[in-house]
């Protein structure tokens, strides 16, 4: 199994390791200190070894930061985590906090005294966030305190070592452009951004780069690694040359000068000391790095790593690729929603077994390189926990009349999947076929929105959530996020959500589309598709260029929790012209028994 389904946090250890932290802490004459989710890559993805944030909480969500004092310490998570981190981390020793709403400088410049002083890793916080936390422990009359290493490290008695998985070329066939082209491009990018050289941090865009992938850490073909890229010549590639086997080596030589990972703060150092003009992503970027270039000399060019938007809008051999994934992925997907819809009522079924005869389907297609992450099985109160993660000791029985929620994903060489689907386990109430259909409606909205060139995610997503204000109701979390090619199934730059962002949506981008409503303690709704931005047709007596979204995911919507009573003729026919495209692709490569129970499962409804 690519899934483990140990338990990996023990929230009864949190107080004695918090206290240990403390006691460092005080060893430093430090007051306090920061600990976030990420690592020195700011990214989702984070090894074993990095993982200081649930090591010292038990949490293990992907995203939140702790504030430790010497007489209280605070979790800051956000919507999707609210119930999670009840049940991860202890509450006596960490309270908890919503990360925009009652946000980490609110609650330092409310409990941090002057003259007291607060450290932080300059490797793990980004010179953008530094700025804000400096800001608001200066007006407090305290001190940010940059540190040469980590308190928690030293209190870490067996953190896990640092991951050497192998890395590979990623063939041409599907990265659909050589690495020479796309470093040619990128150049031309940092040049008119009137710099001499790139600092690249995010391992999944070196990856996109150099035609790489690796596997350092989980359900990701990430190779964890560094580069500057100058505007005109050979990057550099900071990477354990452990990683790299001969033949690896040799190809990549072509491409880059190879350096360990120690020698990245030299090499900005050394650019510093030219009056080298270094554009840096302040978002993205460790402050230690930035401090590197600046305080020998050089010049810091703040700008988006250039690789962003070139990374997230797919070319042909791409698209064509998700094409192909998706198909593939459809195939497995109805075979397991036959077996699940016929199996689940007779009883016996956990969360855990579902998981695994998902992933068995899917390996049987002789493709499956990895799941894309952890699937979220969850049955019945366990679908309000938006990111849940299954364990043996959480394992839920999948019980009759109920509404179970699965969020899963499929990491294929050409194409990266992820589908949430939610199905009925025999009879479910009205309220919740109601709440279904809202949902479904919101799928709808985005599916079918056409908008201006220009658009952005933040514009769109209020389609998304209408038909749930209309009730009061709403979900806390973004509709839509992008998704790499074999790579991260979280990418951005774009995303639809309520934050605000101002990267326009551009055709070849691929997205997310899911809305959610959660009832706490009882069910979790999610109907999640990955979409395809395309140019669309232009609109009878319009005068703007329009784009629209077609859908990749090939995957029945369940017509049980359906109130057809609730949706729009033009919402009808969406649903009925989206299931006849499950079957008339899905259909022939299925069973004879399995294409039955799908031409059942996706027929027209009026």
């Amino acid at each position: 199994m690519f899934q483990s389904f140990d338990t990996v946090n023990d929230k009864s250890r949190g107080p004695v390791r918090l206290a240990a932290l403390r006691e460092e802490l005080a060893s430093r004459g430090l007051d306090g200190f920061l600990v976030p989710r990420e690592d020195a890559h700011q990214g989702e993805y984070v090894p074993d070894c990095d993982c200081r944030l649930e090591w010292l909480t038990g949490f293990t969500g992907s995203a939140g930061v702790v504030s430790v004092l010497a007489d209280q310490a605070a979790i800051f998570v956000d919507g999707r985590y609210t119930i999670q981190v009840r049940e991860q981390v202890e509450e006596d020793a960490f309270a908890y906090r919503h990360l925009h709403d009652e946000p980490l400088s609110a609650w330092l410049l409310e409990n941090v005294s002057a003259g007291q002083k607060i450290g932080y890793d300059p490797m793990l916080h980004t010179v953008r966030q530094v700025r804000n936390l400096k800001a608001v422990v200066e007006k407090a009359g305290a001190e940010l305190v940059g540190l040469e290493t980590n308190p928690v490290d030293s209190v870490w008695a067996d953190r896990p070592e640092v991951p050497l998985g192998a890395v590979n070329m990623h063939p041409l066939q599907y990265a659909g452009e050589s690495a020479a082209d796309k470093l040619k491009r990128i150049g031309d990018a940092i040049a008119e951004n009137e710099a001499d050289t790139a600092l690249l941090t995010q391992p999944d865009s070196i990856a996109w780069l150099l035609n790489i992938r690796g596997s350092d850490v989980t359900h990701t073909p990430l190779p964890l690694s560094f580069a500057l890229v100058p505007s005109k010549g050979k990057p550099s590639l900071f990477i354990d040359g452990r990683k790299l086997s001969n033949e690896v080596r040799d190809e990549l030589s072509e491409l880059a000068d190879i350096a360990g990972p120690a020698e990245l703060v030299p090499a900005l150092k050394a650019l510093g000391a030219d009056g080298k003009r270094v554009l840096i992503d302040t978002g993205l970027a460790g402050q230690a790095l930035f401090d590197a270039v600046c305080e020998s000399g050089g010049e810091v060019v703040e700008g988006q790593e250039p690789t962003l938007l070139p990374k997230a809008v797919k070319n042909q051999a791409e698209i064509e690729g998700a094409k192909a994934a998706h198909l593939r992925d459809g195939v497995a997907y109805a075979r397991f929603l036959a077996w699940f819809e016929k199996t689940a009522p007779l009883g016996g079924l956990t969360e855990v077994i579902v998981a695994q005869k998902l992933e068995e389907f899917r390996r049987e297609t002789g493709a499956l390189k990895d799941v894309s992450f952890d699937t979220i099985s969850a049955a019945g109160p366990h679908g309000a926990i938006c990111h849940y993660r299954v364990s043996y000791d959480s394992n839920l029985q999948i019980e009759l009349n109920s509404v179970y929620l699965i969020d899963s994903g499929a990491q294929y060489e050409d194409g990266t999947t992820d589908i949430t689907r939610t199905l009925a386990v025999g009879a479910v109430t009205g309220e919740q076929c109601k709440h279904f259909t809202l949902v479904l409606k919101g799928h709808i909205a985005i599916a079918t929105a056409r908008y201006p060139v220009g658009t952005t995610g933040s514009q769109l997503d209020t389609l998304a959530r209408i038909e749930l204000w209309k009730q009061g109701l709403d979900f806390d979390h973004g509709t839509g996020h992008g998704v790499g090619s074999y790579l991260g199934v979280h990418e951005g730059p774009q995303r639809i959500s309520k934050a605000p962002n101002n990267i326009a949506l551009k055709p070849g981008m691929i997205l997310s589309n899911e809305p959610g409503y959660y009832r706490a303690e009882e069910y979790g709704i999610r109907i999640e598709n990955l979409e395809l931005v395309t140019p669309a047709a232009g609109i009878v007596g319009g005068d703007l260029e329009m784009l629209g979204f077609e859908p990749l995911t090939l995957a029945p919507i369940d017509l049980r929790m359906v109130d057809t009573k609730l949706l729009s003729e033009f919402e009808l026919n969406w649903l009925n012209a989206y299931h006849g495209r499950v079957r008339e692709l899905v259909g022939p490569l299925l069973d004879e028994e399995t294409r039955a129970w799908l031409d059942e499962a996706t027929r027209p409804v009026a």
